[in-house]
């Protein structure tokens, strides 16, 4: 107005000068990055005078970086919150995988995958519901976790990789719990293992005898896999056998049948049969195939009572198992008739003496 004349600072009327603007600023700026410490500060203030002044004892021990100051009572609510946020989660994942187990209409693998998604979500909300609490305002560290984010995204794109990789198995059900697949040891001996758990990271197969194999999951996925159990848990397994040349082929045949299907655990269909394979150096040899539809129980046990039965099988009937033989030819020479000439003499030598 006209008769308003400026204050002698050069301010106008109803303005606030730079210096309180600032420091209004600064304690809610303070505010705003401990909201969870204030909020329970005034609520633990209010309950009663005693607990004011242990909060306010607590608040005293503090630390100050520049404009950032973090006392012991800051530490405490925060570790509380982050502890309380844990266990919740926890306990909800658990929760939830009871709950997806009791689904009797879903299979072992999809309840598996569906234990997974749950837990995947419970601890993501856990992770916001946390960063709610405690008030952190995200936008402020932008940068920071732009750049955090893209720290953990090349430390842990091998997690994360297996992680998907998991799910993928899962979902198209080419790996479950309970299949019987082939495992490679890092000196190139191949055994089989049956999988007892599908995790985060890796894939637990155990072999007969007891040795735990961890496979990453994307390793599983992008390689070739001897999966016994995929579409059929039938396996079709080889007993080696050698008979002489002056056995009754025909017989030997017959009882090498007989002594598959007195397996008990070698399936009637298919039927088991007999190959001949080669003729061999001190031996005709032949293979009995024969099928299992529970390889998990072991492959080795089976192979042994095959034979165990074979072998009194063949003693009964007069079935020669024959051992490795060979053919010596010596060719003559004058060195070697002055040898047997020598040994001649000194063997009459002592007769000679003793008439």
């Amino acid at each position: 107005m006209q008769g308003e004349t400026p204050s002698g600072d050069g301010a106008t009327p109803g303005a606030v000068p730079v210096e309180q603007a600032w420091s209004l600023a600064e304690p809610a700026q303070e505010e705003s990055a401990v909201a969870a410490a204030e909020g329970a500060k005034e609520a633990l203030s209010s309950q009663s005078a005693t607990v004011g002044s242990v909060v306010d004892t607590l608040d005293a021990v503090a630390l100050s970086f520049g404009d950032f100051r973090v006392s012991l009572f800051d530490v405490l609510v925060v570790g509380s919150v982050i502890i309380g946020v844990l266990l919740l989660a926890w306990f909800v994942s658990r929760m939830a995988r009871r709950l997806v187990r009791r689904m009797t209409r879903l299979d072992d693998t999809q309840q598996l995958l569906v234990e997974k998604i749950a837990t995947i979500i419970v601890w993501a909300t856990a992770f916001f519901l946390g960063i709610d609490l405690l008030g952190i305002d995200l936008t402020a560290l932008a940068v920071f976790s732009g750049a955090f984010g893209l720290a953990i995204g090349f430390g842990l794109q091998k997690t994360f990789g297996n992680l998907i990789a998991g799910i993928i198995l899962l979902m198209d059900r080419s790996i479950k719990p309970g299949d019987v697949i082939a495992v490679t040891d890092m000196a190139g001996n191949e055994s089989f293992g049956q999988i007892r758990k599908i995790g985060i990271r890796a894939v637990s197969v155990t072999t007969r005898d007891q040795r735990e194999y961890l496979i990453p999951n994307e390793n599983l996925m992008i390689n070739q896999v001897e999966n016994w159990s995929y579409s059929s848990k039938n396996v079709r397994m080889q007993v080696p056998v050698g008979v002489s040349y002056e056995a009754d082929m025909k017989l030997a045949e017959s009882l090498m049948l007989e002594a598959a299907k007195d397996c008990d655990r070698v399936l009637a269909a298919p039927p088991p049969t007999v190959w001949m394979t080669e003729y061999g150096d001190s031996s005709v040899n032949f293979v009995i195939h024969c099928w299992i539809d529970d390889p998990e129980e072991g492959v080795g046990n089976v192979r042994s009572a095959v034979l165990k039965k074979l072998w009194w099988l063949f003693k009964e009937n007069d079935i020669e198992i024959p051992f490795p033989q060979r053919d010596l030819h010596i060719r003559s020479s004058d060195q070697f008739d002055r040898l047997i000439e020598i040994m001649g003499q000194a063997k009459d030598g002592p007769v000679a003496a003793k008439d």
